[in-house]
């Protein structure tokens, strides 16, 4: 979504009613993404999103920075949102422990034994919006802010810790979390390959032959770095060390993969954008107040 705060702003500067009244419907539109992903409730979206604008307005002909604007604007909807009187029909631990979302012994030989899942499943099965926004909506709070703004609205680590309040190390291990509850939920129900598909991957590994039994204690080691691998944040002598463990053990090899499509599905979910009437309502309201805004901080 950064890219269209950054072409608001744009448009916002050129001035004219139709580049204003644009704008104000790619903020709307943001907003209301972003909201519904963290809400996970169309009312409260829609009046976080009319509150959040409606206290936005005055500020706006202030901002010639979209960066500037990307953190002041999502940091009011962020407040916005975990203010919401209505809550998740789920009831979350308020922390995820990393221990827990690590496959145990049973799922490393599953992935071991028949080749991890049939990627073309778990795809189609991610696929459908309403099962992804559960498993977010799963997420606790802190976890789900940051999964949501880093994989979902594709900012930074330095803007979601700006947004946040957190430092970056804390940023990092809370995205990494919430990205392997996500891949947990999604992976539930998944049937793992079997027969010859399973013999086939088993059998263009030829490292793997005569060693296929997983090592849980060795691949858990690698599993809190996964993250940082896929961003590409990690150092060079710990990338070649994961690569090589990698190389040797098929069950890691399925977990990253799932792991990674998770990220993809986040980051290709579609954004909902807020009912046609009321945004048209709120977009007049809100050119009405731009244009009393842009008065006081530019008189004639």
């Amino acid at each position: 979504m950064r890219s269209e705060i950054e072409q608001a702003v744009q448009l916002l500067q050129r001035g004219d009613d139709a580049a204003l009244e644009q704008a104000l419907a790619l903020l709307q539109n943001t907003v209301f993404s972003f909201s519904m992903r963290v809400c996970g409730q169309r009312q409260d979206a829609e009046d976080t999103m009319q509150e959040v604008l409606l206290k936005s307005v005055p500020h706006l002909p202030k901002f010639d920075s979209p960066k500037a604007l990307v953190v002041w604007l999502y940091k009011v909807a962020k407040n916005r949102c975990l203010m919401s009187r209505r809550r998740s029909k789920f009831a979350p631990n308020p922390d995820l422990s990393l221990e827990e979302l690590m496959p145990d012994r049973k799922e490393l030989e599953q992935l071991g034994t028949d080749g991890g899942i049939n990627p073309e499943a778990f795809a189609i099965r991610s696929e459908e919006a309403a099962r992804l926004r559960d498993a977010i909506q799963q997420l606790p709070p802190q976890y789900r802010i940051v999964l949501v703004l880093r994989d979902m609205e594709g900012l930074t680590d330095e803007e979601v810790s700006e947004i946040t309040g957190l430092r970056s190390g804390t940023v990092r291990v809370r995205l990494h979390r919430a990205r392997l509850f996500v891949r947990k939920e999604l992976m539930k129900g998944l049937k793992p390959r079997s027969g010859r598909a399973a013999v086939a991957s088993r059998a263009s590994s030829p490292e793997q032959r005569g060693n296929d039994q997983p090592r849980p204690d060795r691949c858990k080691a690698m599993f809190a770095e996964l993250s940082n691998y896929l961003d590409e944040r990690l150092d060079d002598s710990l990338c070649e060390e994961l690569e090589r463990h990698l190389g040797g053990c098929e069950p890691c090899k399925a977990f990253l993969s799932s792991l990674e499509a998770t990220i993809e599905q986040c980051r290709t979910s579609p954004a909902e954008c807020p009912a046609s009437k009321k945004a048209v309502r709120l977009r007049k309201q809100l050119l009405k107040n731009y244009e009393q805004a842009l008065a006081v901080v530019r008189p004639k």
